[in-house]
């Protein structure tokens, strides 16, 4: 009797709404983190709330999968699609390190994914799509169709010779138009960019989607940033990421009218891959752990307590584990002031024994070290530059404190380097890793510099020159307060 009640209420309730549900879940920047790490997150984790879920739905995801950890990087990125074939992705877009291996590497991924690479911006030099690479997909669920467009990201991680990325908006529009006589009833943006890039005074496109795609697009899943976003709207659409490192996964849940099929709404629900709440998938945990690298868990160091990425003392921007990697810097290279740009470290270290896995996902890049000459100019545009949207750089040997305003501006500068202030026409030493030195990220004023300025300071990479600063002795985390928001 219980049951048929049960029957009951629920017919009562589809009547009621008169709406169909289709669920999408999106991960974003996974990075090859397959195993949890303090019973959060992992492959098996994320099956687990898959199989906990409705049968019917649609796997996305944002980009970087192939590049971050020891399995990643010996396997050219071939490891993470594999397991994300096995956990049935139906769609990805492209992120920067998707090209970490060149453009080989990147059309061997292309071969071996079952899911669908969606990259409307992403072309040859002839301006047609790469093999095993669509614009869009239109996929049925519940009946309903909803087409995905994919934007990937333009700043790959190692320069391809072969492709090139063309502007996101005017790839989407055509996207769009083109998808247009099939009348989806819901349209969904997997971009490999973040919201948290689009600030007032510093519009980004993935804001634009915003401004200027309302009632086209219906959702725009994003990443890059390693950010969390739930049910952000901009121009009535529904804005989510997920943050990174297989520790998340979010469910958004679209609903249309049952009569006309019209989309109604979005709404997202971040969900914590914690293992205690979720359990793990059995099939999923067996094949993560047969691909496991295992000749780098032996122990190299140990720390007196945990390294995070975070500082949780109000007004400190920098955190103690980015604060040691410039440091260790620092001890490898003679100069005035050493940076590291906080993306460069992926996750901050545990309290007790660190093996070279730790450091390995830690750092995961070959970068090695150089010095340049620059002027106190040269060092005070780079410093204001990496402080906003988010702490993007930190240092050693250099201190700064700033305010922030409400428009998200910065004003009230004030730069240390030792006990000095900065001097604008005076000339330093810098130390820093290739990476940014080459003009990467954070690093496009170096394209200003002459190459003269630039000159190596030994072959050791990063990786290297962190192991070694660990086998010092017991590492002590880095006090934070070098950078200081007022």
């Amino acid at each position: 009797m219980k049951k048929v009640l049960l029957l009951i209420g629920i017919f009562c309730c589809a009547i009621f709404t008169g709406a169909t549900e289709v669920t999408l879940y999106h991960t974003s920047d996974t990075h090859g983190f397959f195993y949890p790490k303090n019973n959060l997150g992992g492959a098996a984790a994320l099956e687990a709330v898959l199989k906990n879920g409705p049968k019917k739905y649609l796997l996305l995801d944002g980009g970087d999968f192939a590049e971050g950890t020891v399995e990643t990087q010996r396997s050219n990125g071939l490891k993470a699609v594999h397991l994300m074939n096995r956990l049935g992705y139906d769609a990805a877009t492209v992120g920067n390190h998707e090209f970490a291996f060149r453009d080989e590497g990147f059309d061997h991924i292309m071969g071996v994914a079952k899911f669908d690479v969606l990259a409307a911006n992403l072309t040859d030099k002839n301006g047609t799509l790469p093999k095993g690479v669509k614009a869009y997909k239109i996929y049925k669920v519940n009946g309903v169709k909803v087409a995905v467009i994919g934007l990937a990201n333009r700043n790959p991680t190692k320069k391809s010779e072969k492709y090139q990325f063309t502007k996101p908006l005017p790839a989407l529009e055509k996207a769009l138009q083109e998808l247009a006589p099939s009348r989806p009833a819901a349209v969904v943006v997997l971009v490999h960019d973040s919201l948290a890039d689009d600030r007032p005074g510093s519009p980004n496109y993935i804001g634009d989607i915003g401004r200027q795609f309302g009632g086209r697009v219906h959702l725009v899943l994003g990443g890059h940033a390693h950010k969390i976003f739930q049910n952000e709207y901009r121009g009535g659409i529904l804005f989510a990421e997920s943050g990174s490192n297989f520790q998340n996964v979010t469910r958004v849940t679209l609903q249309f009218d049952d009569k006309t099929g019209k989309f109604l709404s979005a709404k997202s629900e971040l969900i914590a891959l914690d293992i205690k709440q979720t359990g793990e998938d059995k099939k999923i945990k067996k094949y993560a752990e047969s691909i496991r690298e295992k000749d780098v868990d032996e122990k190299i160091g140990q720390t007196a307590a945990a390294l995070g990425k975070k500082s949780f003392i109000p007004g400190h921007m920098d955190s103690a584990v980015d604060n040691w990697v410039a440091d260790a810097t620092c001890r490898y290279a003679k100069a005035d002031v050493c940076i590291h740009n906080t993306g460069g470290a992926r996750v901050g270290l545990p309290k007790g024994d660190i093996s070279r896995r730790d450091i390995i996902d830690l750092y995961p890049f070959d970068n090695t070290v150089v010095t340049a000459r620059v002027s106190g100019d040269f060092l005070e545009k780079l410093v204001k530059g990496g402080l906003v949207p988010w702490t993007r750089l930190a240092f050693s040997g250099l201190s700064v404190s700033y305010v922030k305003t409400k428009k998200g501006k910065i004003k009230n500068v004030k730069i240390w380097v030792g006990t000095e202030r900065l001097q604008a026409d005076k000339e330093y030493t810098l130390a820093l890793n290739s990476y940014i030195a080459g003009g990467g990220s954070e690093g496009k004023l170096f394209k200003t510099l002459p190459s003269a300025a630039v000159q190596p300071a030994g072959t050791k990479t990063m990786r290297q020159i962190l192991e070694d600063d660990l086998k010092r002795g017991l590492l002590t985390p880095p006090e934070t307060g070098r950078i200081r928001e007022k």
